[in-house]
């Protein structure tokens, strides 16, 4: 019997879940959590043989999850709505099994399980196209540039906190609106973001 424990923060979702894997005869579903730490307890308390986890939960994401499950010997798939190639580059980090998305067919999610039982790893077809085609163009610090407008702050603030000048800033700016193939701030951020960049 394949013992599963499912960390998903939509309740519906989560019953559902739960209730599809238990109608497979080789399948038991050992324990349901909300978020990413009542995953990571369950997961200690009862030993299964595979944690589902969805990505963005409360309290701690599934990445962060399953980043502290490495040292069980319980394999982690992760099942969400997010195709963003940064995401799926920080699960392959951490050593996740199988990363599939939400919109699959349901019956594609219990022979992924036996799969990734079997020793196997699966991941849906799209997002492993997008990984090995797009990294993250912007450097260390024009990330931090990028992030620092994202939390609000004006070319101004920037260049105190950076302890650099205003024209540096701007030049910055530039520079991460070129990489990003945007027009203005908005779309950096909203680009960054929907690629799984900022960590």
């Amino acid at each position: 019997m394949i013992r599963i424990v499912i960390a998903e923060d939509q309740q519906m979702m989560l019953g559902a879940l739960g209730s599809l894997l238990n109608l497979e005869d080789d399948m038991e579903v050992v324990g349901k959590a909300s978020n990413g730490e009542q995953a990571v307890a369950l997961a200690k308390q009862h030993q299964p043989d595979i944690c589902i986890m969805d990505i963005e939960m409360p309290i701690k994401t599934g990445l962060e999850a399953a980043e502290e499950l490495k040292g069980l010997d319980c394999k982690v798939i992760i099942l969400t709505t997010f195709a963003r190639s940064g995401y799926f580059q920080r699960a392959l980090k951490v050593g996740v099994s199988g990363y599939l998305l939400k919109d699959s067919p349901s019956d594609e999610l219990a022979s992924s399980i036996r799969s990734v039982m079997s020793g196997r790893r699966v991941y849906a077809p799209e997002l492993v196209d997008d990984a090995y085609g797009e990294e993250n163009p912007l450097t260390a610090r024009e990330k931090e540039v990028l992030v620092l407008i994202a939390d609000g702050k004006n070319t101004k603030e920037i260049a105190t906190e950076l302890s650099i000048k205003t024209g540096t800033v701007r030049n910055y700016i530039s520079t991460i609106l070129d990489k990003l193939e945007v027009k203005n701030r908005i779309e950096a951020i909203t680009r960054f973001t929907e690629k799984g960049w900022f960590k």
